[in-house]
Parts: structure tokens; C-alpha cells; sequence
């Protein structure tokens, strides 16, 4: 058996022990112990993949297996990965385990809670494994339909209103996704006589100059909603606010990343010459995004609502560095999904135990919590030094091979548009700087504060499963710099290169 399907097959065990749990304890349990598996099927499948790559093996995907789905439009249940998609699997992986841990004091219908949650992962794990573009789109609903429930349900504040947005607006994306797709699988000319939704055989026959200029923007912005691209951003930061502390960990740090890759994978790879000539509209928007994201968090007063538009910049900035079109410049926005992915969630789970014990994201009811909480405390100070981009932790390494590859370009416009990006940062260290000043440092603002504790063991394994990922990056990048460099390859081939 192909060991990829062992992603999909131990969420299903573990959503299948979870729902015969008999105890509250029990459901937890057996949720823990599914992720950490899953786990270290990630880790095995990476280090395959590394040695199947030292063997000499150039093929631009790997460990693939073909199964026949429904024969009259030829879709293929049809699998495999390469270094992108393999470094997004242990990503997942990563924020789902800490996720488990985060969520260990959720009451409310915990059953439901965690099957709802473990889903959501089947979803993301499918999408980075599919090669066949309609089982992907079935993966990609998969991994966004449950996020109305684990926020209607299980969410805070206006959660009908911020779990109806959500689902709308990015229904209203997989429908410009299902137009695309269509597009794609009827207009690229098929080789043997068959249309085919396999994304190795569509790049061999690429679709003409007229149909790319037509269908492109649907694939881009179908994918650009989801990865929160202004103007279409809008359910996000009230989507965060909303959404349970594991939900808004997994959405931000993993589901928001489907849009950067399939925008990447599929509008990108699919239509290279279409993708060419509007690059600087969405180049236009990206940075918009990136700019107004930083400014946006900087005037919020809620926790959640700085964190989720800080989210829209750094996920901003992703799309931005892959409009470049060269390979520095991609390399580090995949790196920047990842990067983002694991800090953003660190980000989320922290305000989650802080709300937990103070009853408050409203930075201005807060300080002094170092004293009280040490632990927790220095790990946000961490994460927010990761955000800002501080060298030797992830944050820095993206950032800085996206705007070495956007500088590459000499005309006056990509110049300008990266100037903009790059003065994001200075916004970014602003309102980290400010958030973590007023939170952590000076006196103790509310007398009962002085009571609270500081991590559980639980606490400690969801942040520090994170932290040391973020940490394992900076310092040493090269090997994941390496491995997404060479599978970035096949596509940078088919667009203009600089």
C-alpha cells in the first residue's frame, strides 16, 4: 500500500475511535494519540521522499499510485508528492498535533468537537496529496465545510454571523474554482484523445492563449479568497475572532495556505502565459493586501483581531512572492506558508490560554502577565520575534528570499510594489512591539491576575511542538530551502524566469 494513504486512513481510525469513546478522557485520548501518529507518518514520508531524491530519482512527483474513480470523465483517485507538497503535509501535521493539546479542555459536545476538527485535517491532507483536480477540489470542500459547523457551534461572540460570512464568501470561491476547473479539463487539448483532470498530464498540454486570459482569474481569485487576498478578505479577521482556539490555529496556520498553493499548483502551473500578463494586477492586490493587513492590525484592540490581520499580511505577502515569477522569489513563499503557518498558530493557541485565564483579549485590560505566566509569556515574546522577521527563527529566512527574488526584477513597478511590501515590516514590528509591551510588561493592571497560573503540560506540549519548529527553521533552513527549490523546478520552467 502506498504509505500516502496512510494519511487519509489514520484520521478515519481516529474519527472512528473517537466516535465509539465511551469518556470524555477517552475521546481525548484517542484524538492525541491519532494526530501524533499522524505525525510520524509526515516525518517517515518526508525523509522517503529525501532518500528517494539522494537516489537520483528526478521525476516531479513521487510515491504515486493511480486508482480509476469513475471511468465516464476519466476522474482518477490519483496520488503522490513532491518537496512542496511533503513539506505542507508535516505543516499540517505539526498544527493539528498541537491543535489536540490546545483543544484538551473543550466540554462542549467534545466528541463532535474533535471529529469536526480531525476532518478538516482529512481535507487539508487529501488536497496536498492529489494530483487528480477534481479529487482535490473534493478534498479542498472537505477541508472548508466543517469549518462552519466548529465555529456555529463551538465558536465565541458573533459566531452565526462570522460562521455564515466564512461559508459564503468562500462557497462563492470554490464557485469560481468549479468554472476554472471545467474550463481546464474541456479546453486543454487531451494527448490521447481523453480529457483528463491529471494535473502532470494537463501541464503537458497547455491551454490556448484565449482560454488562459478567460479562465485564469477565476482559478487565481477562487484560491485568492481563501487566502484572505484583498479586497476578498473580509471573513477572516471576523472568522479568527469567532472561531474555538484549534479551529483558529488550523485555518489560519493550514487552510489559509491552500490558497497560496493551489494558486501556485494549479492557476499558475496550468495557464503560465495567462498567469505572465496579469501578474501585475494581482501584484496590485498582494500588495495591498501585505500593506493594509500590517496597518489593519495595528489599529485593533482585540487579540485575535490584530493576530488574524496580521494573518491577511503575511498571507499577502505568500501570493506576492509567487507573482514574481522567479525561483528565489517562490522558494521563499513557500517557505513564507510554512513559516506562517506554525507561527500564526502558535499565535492563535497563545491568546487562546491567555483568554482562558484572564477572560479578556483586550490588550488595554492587561499587562505584567510575565510575572504571573513566565512560560507562556516568553514563548509570545518568541512568536512575535518570529513575525517581525528576527534572524534564526523561520519568519526571517521567507521573508528574505521573497524580496531578494522580488528585486531581481529592475523595472520601475515590481521595484515600487516591493519597496511597499518591504515597508510592511516596519508596521509588523510596531504592532508586536506594542501588543507585547502592553501584555507583558510593566505592572500587573488587575489585582486578581496575580492568581492566575501559568502552562499546563498539555499547554506546554501544543506551544512547544510549535515553537521548536519555528526555531528548527531559522536556524537551519537549508535542507527545506533545498528540497522545495528543486520541485518549484517543473513549474518556474513553464513561466518567465528571471
Amino acid at each position: 500500500m502506498n504509505i500516502l494513504n496512510l494519511l487519509i486512513l489514520i484520521p478515519i481510525l481516529t474519527v472512528t475511535g473517537i466516535a465509539v469513546s465511551k469518556s470524555m478522557d477517552a475521546v481525548r485520548k484517542v484524538a492525541a494519540i491519532g494526530m501524533f501518529l499522524q505525525l510520524i507518518t509526515s516525518i517517515v514520508i518526508l525523509f522517503v521522499y529525501m532518500g528517494i531524491r539522494k537516489s537520483g530519482v528526478t521525476d516531479e512527483m513521487v510515491l504515486m499510485s493511480d486508482y480509476t474513480w469513475f471511468t465516464t470523465i476519466n476522474i482518477h483517485y490519483t496520488i503522490g508528492i513532491d518537496g512542496i507538497s511533503a513539506a505542507m503535509i508535516l505543516l499540517t501535521s505539526i498544527v493539528v498535533f498541537a491543535g489536540i493539546f490546545a483543544s484538551w479542555e473543550v466540554s462542549n459536545l467534545q466528541k463532535e468537537f474533535f471529529i469536526s476538527l480531525i476532518l478538516l485535517a482529512t481535507g487539508v491532507f487529501g488536497f496536498f496529496i492529489s494530483i487528480d483536480l477534481f479529487t482535490m477540489f473534493l478534498y479542498y470542500e472537505l477541508a472548508v465545510i466543517p469549518m462552519y459547523l466548529l465555529i456555529g457551534i463551538w465558536g465565541t461572540g458573533p459566531k452565526e454571523y462570522s460562521a455564515m460570512k466564512l461559508t459564503i464568501m468562500l462557497m462563492a470561491g470554490s464557485a469560481l474554482l468549479i468554472v476554472a476547473l471545467f474550463g481546464i479539463y474541456y479546453l486543454t487539448g487531451p494527448a490521447d484523445g481523453q480529457h483528463t483532470f491529471n494535473l502532470l498530464e494537463l501541464a503537458k498540454n497547455t491551454m490556448s492563449l484565449p482560454a488562459q486570459r478567460f479562465f485564469f482569474p477565476f482559478a487565481f481569485l477562487g484560491f485568492g479568497v481563501l487566502g484572505a487576498l484583498f479586497p476578498f478578505h473580509t471573513w477572516s479577521p471576523d472568522g479568527h475572532a469567532s472561531a474555538p482556539t484549534a479551529v483558529s490555529m488550523l485555518h489560519a496556520g493550514v487552510l489559509m495556505k491552500l490558497g497560496g498553493y493551489g494558486i501556485f499548483r494549479i492557476a499558475m502551473y496550468l495557464m503560465p502565459q495567462a498567469a505572465a500578463e496579469q501578474a501585475w494586477i494581482f501584484i496590485i492586490l498582494t500588495s495591498t493586501s501585505v500593506i493594509y493587513g500590517a496597518f489593519g492590525a495595528i489599529w485593533q484592540k482585540d487579540l485575535k483581531y490584530i493576530n488574524a490581520y496580521s494573518s491577511v499580511s503575511h498571507c499577502g505577502l505568500v501570493i506576492f512572492g509567487l507573482l514574481m515569477m522567479n525561483k528565489t522569489a517562490m522558494d521563499g513563499a513557500i517557505l513564507q506558508m510554512i513559516s506562517h503557518g506554525l507561527m500564526t498558530a502558535l499565535f492563535f493557541a497563545l491568546i487562546g490560554m491567555i483568554y482562558s485565564r484572564t477572560h479578556t483579549r483586550i490588550i488595554s485590560e492587561m499587562g505584567g502577565l510575565m510575572k504571573v505566566m513566565p512560560f507562556l509569556g516568553v514563548v509570545y515574546l518568541i512568536a512575535g520575534l518570529a513575525s517581525l522577521g528576527l534572524p534564526g527563527l523561520s519568519g526571517f529566512v521567507a521573508e528574505m528570499s521573497i524580496f531578494f527574488g522580488a528585486f531581481q526584477h529592475d523595472d520601475m513597478f515590481h521595484r515600487v510594489a516591493t519597496i511597499m511590501a518591504i515597508s510592511a515590516i516596519v508596521v509588523t514590528a510596531v504592532y508586536i512591539l506594542r501588543v507585547v509591551g502592553i501584555l507583558l510588561l510593566g505592572p500587573i493592571k488587575n489585582e486578581e491576575y496575580k492568581l492566575l497560573t501559568d502552562a499546563t503540560w498539555y499547554e506546554k506540549i501544543s506551544t512547544l511542538s510549535l515553537l521548536i519548529a519555528v526555531a528548527g527553521i531559522g536556524i537551519y533552513p537549508t535542507w527545506l530551502y533545498n528540497m522545495i527549490y528543486e520541485s518549484i523546478g517543473p513549474i518556474a520552467a513553464k513561466l518567465i524566469v528571471y
